[in-house]
């Protein structure tokens, strides 16, 4: 019998687990080697974040991402073709989506907290967002103060405005919510005169104000309301699924590949208006990149 060289062993090791693996898929992954495809679940107004052009067509920065990880599990799977579908999501049905399978990964704006935790994972956290307000520039509304006897819109299934009301400047003040079916159409209630602000993401809000037909006539005001980590979503006990997500993201981030993503969505011109959202890399973002971790936003603190 001829014996194979060391390097045809390693390799007819690696092969054979392999395979062993592939027949010990489970949960997710076996979901997505059987089907021959992954849904990923998106947001149609999340800003820069994740948006549609129309026509079945959905980009921005964790839309990408999520593509990008979807093409890493390909590899992973050892697949030569994985078809990808997108599912649109609100904040109302993003987690039960996730939960009953209809969406495998979620990566569109979702905040992870500790009572979501209780019903999805996360993967690490890949943008550290601030919630603000927006307003009119000509509104005189300058921060929490100033939203007394006003109307304040968000996004419904959205925590903003608890967020807001939780704030020791909003105690004892009085203001009137209403609500936006998704992020386009508050804007909408903001723009159109029925609300005096928009309590949302800062990078929700900014894509938004850049893509209205006079940017300048809106600003982001006052204080940083709460900082919220977000992150891919996806279902809860599945660990070999998560490791596969992790490692992508992981693997974006040391190589400079997330980086020229955040760069491309965020300080260059984007479609369908070419305007830009100007908002740099915050330094809370940075950080979660040095350290890949899923903490909730429990563990963060206001600047």
């Amino acid at each position: 019998m001829k014996l194979l060289p060391k390097t045809g062993f390693v390799l007819v090791t690696a092969l054979f687990a392999l395979s062993v693996s592939a027949q010990d898929l489970t949960g997710t992954l076996k979901k997505i080697k059987d089907s021959g495809s992954i849904t990923l679940g998106t947001r149609e107004s999340s800003g820069a974040l994740a948006y549609t052009l129309g026509d079945g067509k959905y980009v921005g920065f964790h839309t990408e991402m999520g593509e990008k990880i979807a093409a890493d599990i390909k590899k992973a799977l050892g697949m030569s073709q994985l078809a990808i579908k997108f599912q649109p999501v609100t904040s109302q049905n993003r987690i039960p989506l996730v939960q009953n399978g209809t969406v495998d990964l979620e990566c569109g704006s979702t905040t992870n907290n500790l009572a979501r935790q209780k019903d999805v994972a996360f993967a690490v956290t890949t943008y550290v967002e601030e919630v603000r307000i927006l307003t009119k520039a000509n509104s005189g509304i300058k921060g929490i103060a100033d939203l007394n006897g006003k109307t304040v819109a968000t996004t419904t299934g959205t925590t903003s405005v608890q967020t807001l009301r939780k704030n020791r400047r909003a105690q004892g003040m009085d203001f009137k919510e209403v609500f936006g079916k998704d992020h386009a159409d508050s804007f909408l209630l903001l723009e159109s005169g029925r609300a005096d602000a928009f309590v949302m993401d800062g990078q929700i809000l900014a894509g938004l104000a850049s893509k209205a037909k006079n940017p300048a006539d809106f600003k982001i005001v006052g204080e940083v309301l709460s900082v919220e980590p977000l992150a891919c979503m996806l279902r809860k006990d599945d660990p070999a699924f998560l490791k596969v997500v992790d490692d992508s993201i992981k693997a974006m981030i040391k190589s400079g590949e997330l980086a020229k993503m955040y760069d491309k969505w965020f300080m260059q011109p984007i479609p369908p208006a070419n305007a830009k959202v100007g908002l740099p890399l915050s330094e809370a973002t940075k950080q979660a990149w040095a350290h890949p971790n899923n903490k909730p936003m429990e563990e963060y603190t206001l600047p």
